[in-house]
């Protein structure tokens, strides 16, 4: 009997191959925008941007922080929210959970401890004063964080997503921003991840079920129509 469901595919095609193929298809439906969005730039801190600095850092498009930096401007001048967050934790790493178990390195996760380079956002982000900024503790910037009760009081129905990692931080912070019944944009170049293959195959997952994943110039152009 031929199945109606599908077999897990193994075609050979790579994770950027199949992001492409999935971003060509016209009939792609689509979230949209709703009325005003929400920038929300996760771990744009240097423990992941200073690739000069930290082995834990990365890079996938040179751009990324310009980019992030364009679009919060223009949310900014129209009146729409801009969020920064990025993740720390105290001496003792006592806040780090489960999360923190795994391993125990310089370079570790519950090694970022408040106040250090690594925890330092990067120079190169243009934040302003009067962004929201925190710090969480979990991968989504949403869990046990003010972003939700924040985005409600300012009436915000969509949610653009920028930082890094894809795979991780990013991700999270998409599903939990569909689950709490925003509207979710990611722009790929604003976002960044250790190896191409979890950078698109996450991109691909997003955009086939929690999120818009889009050009940043959509994103530029719809601020830029306000």
């Amino acid at each position: 009997m031929q199945p109606i469901g599908t077999k897990m595919v193994c075609d050979g095609r790579t994770a950027r191959q199949i992001f492409e193929q999935t971003m060509a298809n016209p009939a792609r439906n689509k979230f949209g925008f709703g009325e005003k969005l929400a920038i929300v730039n996760v771990d744009m801190q240097q423990a992941y941007t200073r690739i000069d600095m930290f082995k834990t850092a990365y890079e996938t498009d040179p751009r990324q922080i310009e980019y992030i930096n364009t679009i919060s401007q223009l949310a900014r001048s129209r009146g729409m929210p801009v969020i920064w967050s990025r993740v720390g934790y105290k001496d003792d790493a006592g806040d780090a959970g489960v999360w923190g178990i795994r391993t125990n390195t310089p370079d570790s996760l519950q090694n970022i401890k408040y106040g250090s380079e690594r925890h330092a956002y990067d120079p190169r982000c243009a934040i302003d004063p009067n962004d929201l900024q925190y710090t969480k503790r979990m991968p989504s910037a949403f869990f046990e964080t003010p972003l939700n009760s924040y985005l409600r009081w300012h009436k915000v129905d969509t949610v653009v997503v920028t930082g890094g990692s894809t795979s991780g931080c990013v991700r999270a912070t998409a599903v939990d921003a569909l689950a709490y019944g925003f509207r979710t944009i990611v722009p790929i170049e604003t976002c960044a991840d250790k190896h191409e293959s979890y950078h698109f195959a996450n991109l691909t997952d997003l955009q086939l079920k929690y999120a818009d994943v889009e050009p940043v110039q959509v994103v530029i152009d719809w601020l830029e129509a306000r």
